[in-house]
């Protein structure tokens, strides 16, 4: 039986996570490489109607009935079971110094921090580091390609969408759970509530992809931007930044771009005050 994180339909819980961790981003001019476009809007506009009548219902029920530090230990929880696909990246990629302290965070909280569901290894200053296939191989020099958002699964690249089988398949203590354990399907819960809860984290930020003038630009450029800042360690080259956002163009106007912002915000007044 295939593992629940690779299913399509539960994948999609973890879509908007990545505007979740931009809320304090700049976020990029449109993006002028995406030859896939035409195709990745439809398959936007097909994953937006199904969160929205499906998936978002769950995650907001999975809110009314948790309070904040419910579901921050569950975060927790799933944030440190989940370690060992980061260890094995940084191995794969040669950081044994990464590797060794993730592998320290993943044991404190473990032990110290009552299975997981508490984090002291933030307060013994252990940093938090999140790394995966994907990452491992932009390291070795495989480029991103074209963006591409996969149907129920959302945001990715024809790079970053191997991440996806590989972790699950050999480094997700998750995956490996389900797969070799048989309860008549509640081994897969576990899974489904990570991605339940991934999902509802991502309902407080809602407001910026709302307020975005062209909601599909601002989660392509949004899911770029996140992860080339987990490629470089935070801190990618700032050649690699214009590039990105096109200030090596010498087309690019910054004025148009503001001018575009404002005239969405003038046609949506509601939308543009929730932010």
């Amino acid at each position: 039986m295939p593992s629940l994180l690779q299913s399509p339909r539960l994948r999609w819980f973890a879509t908007l996570i990545a505007v979740a961790l931009l809320t304090g981003c700049t976020i990029a001019k449109p993006r002028t490489d995406d030859p896939l476009e035409k195709y990745n809007r439809k398959a936007y506009q097909f994953n937006d109607a199904v969160d929205q009548a499906v998936i978002r219902p769950v995650a907001a029920g999975y809110r009314k009935i948790t309070n904040p530090p419910v579901r921050r230990s569950v975060s927790d929880f799933f944030t440190n079971i989940r370690m060992p696909i980061t260890v094995a990246n940084d191995l794969l990629q040669a950081r044994p110094k990464q590797a060794l302290q993730s592998t320290g965070r993943f044991l404190v909280n473990l032990t110290l921090g009552m299975g997981g569901f508490l984090d002291p290894a933030s307060k013994f200053g252990i940093p938090l580091e999140d790394n995966d296939f994907g990452v491992t191989l932009a390291r070795w020099g495989l480029p991103d390609g074209d963006y591409l958002v996969l149907p129920l699964l959302g945001p990715s690249t024809v790079r970053d969408m191997w991440r996806m089988p590989v972790d699950s398949y050999f480094f997700d203590p998750l995956s490996l759970y389900a797969d070799n354990h048989h309860y008549n399907g509640l081994q897969y819960l576990p899974q489904a509530i990570y991605l339940i809860t991934l999902r509802s984290r991502a309902i407080d930020a809602e407001n910026f992809l709302k307020s975005a003038y062209d909601p599909y630009v601002f989660m392509r450029d949004a899911y770029r931007q996140q992860r080339l800042y987990r490629i470089y360690d935070g801190s990618p080259p700032a050649a690699v930044i214009q590039q990105m956002q096109g200030l090596d163009d010498d087309n690019f106007d910054p004025e148009e771009l503001l001018d575009q912002q404002h005239q969405w915000e003038k046609a949506h007044p509601k939308q543009a005050t929730q932010q």
